[in-house]
């Protein structure tokens, strides 16, 4: 497995989340779950002003095998979408890490608490 970056927390659903300045968690999915799904032929984003809750689910990614459903790391309202990831879904494929799918402003970072960090997230995937 690749080395995870240390600065990011881990949902256990294989969705990577980082804290930006104002409350804003970006999100995107890991390269262990885009490697699992394989070419990513679709994503399918959360609509900008959607309320979302912890663990509601909220986007769809679709590869040539399989769809898989993202769930909302935090409570909070959709701020910004990856628009290049709607048009280009491989640039998830080419950088997970580097390629963010959507942010949330976050009503409450205390859902942040629930999150693993690297090494849990590691732990996890390798059983």
């Amino acid at each position: 497995m690749t080395n995870l970056p240390t600065d990011l927390k881990y949902a256990p659903s294989h969705e990577w989340v980082r804290l930006e300045k104002d409350q804003t968690v970006r999100v995107g999915i890991t390269d262990f779950a885009q490697q699992e799904l394989g070419d990513l032929v679709f994503i399918e984003l959360p609509e900008l002003g959607r309320r979302l809750t912890q663990n509601e689910q909220c986007a769809v990614v679709e590869s040539v095998k399989t769809a898989s459903d993202l769930f909302s790391p935090v409570s909070g309202v959709v701020v910004a979408i990856n628009e290049s990831v709607a048009d280009e879904p491989e640039l998830v494929n080419n950088d997970a890490f580097g390629t963010w799918l959507f942010c949330i402003k976050a009503d409450d970072l205390s859902g942040l608490d629930k999150l693993m960090d690297a090494e849990e997230y590691q732990r996890m995937i390798d059983e």
